[in-house]
């Protein structure tokens, strides 16, 4: 729907052998800040795929099967290993943005500036709280009204409501993510 798929996932993700073996050195030696990576490789793949002009793409009607974190514990740790994985590639795949369609650059943007402005939103919250003693209604209001338009607009986009789900991500970014 949207041109192109910045995260192929690992485990749902398939590739032609060619376009594999073409980049294959390039995603065999990734490093991050001078040693080798082994963190988000479903992500630095992908955009070396489209940094090779590769079309990403998603299939609805894919079936696929992987495990999944089941506890509190290692889902926060898939999270934080995820997020360390899209600012590093997100660097790597700047440039490609001006091609893609629109909306990727704005989910791209949301993903990477999203956080850290939800951390400064909370801190900014808190301090209110303990300096003034008053409720940082706002500031709530506006991160919720942040997070139900940027679900919306991928909800109708892709022609699903399943999307506004991922509204449920603000709150554990809050309250569990960010600590």
């Amino acid at each position: 729907r949207f041109g192109a798929v910045m995260c192929c996932c690992g485990p749902c993700a398939m590739y032609r052998r060619s376009a594999l073996l073409l980049l294959l050195e390039q995603y065999e030696t990734q490093f991050f800040r001078g040693k080798p990576s082994d963190f988000g490789e479903d992500r630095h793949l992908t955009i070396l795929m489209l940094k090779a002009g590769f079309r990403t793409e998603y299939v609805p009607d894919a079936i696929a099967a992987t495990v999944v974190p089941d506890t509190l514990l290692p889902y926060l740790r898939q999270q934080l290993r995820w997020a360390r994985s899209t600012y590093r590639d997100t660097l790597l795949g700047l440039h490609l943005l001006p091609g893609l369609d629109r909306y990727l650059t704005l989910d791209v943007v949301g993903q990477n500036l999203g956080p850290l402005l939800l951390a400064i939103s909370s801190i900014a919250a808190l301090a209110q709280l303990a300096l003034t003693g008053t409720v940082p209604w706002w500031t709530g209001l506006t991160i919720i009204a942040m997070t139900m338009i940027r679900c919306s607009v991928a909800a109708v986009r892709a022609g699903e409501l399943r999307f506004l789900g991922f509204s449920l991500h603000t709150p554990i970014n809050i309250f569990l993510l960010l600590p």
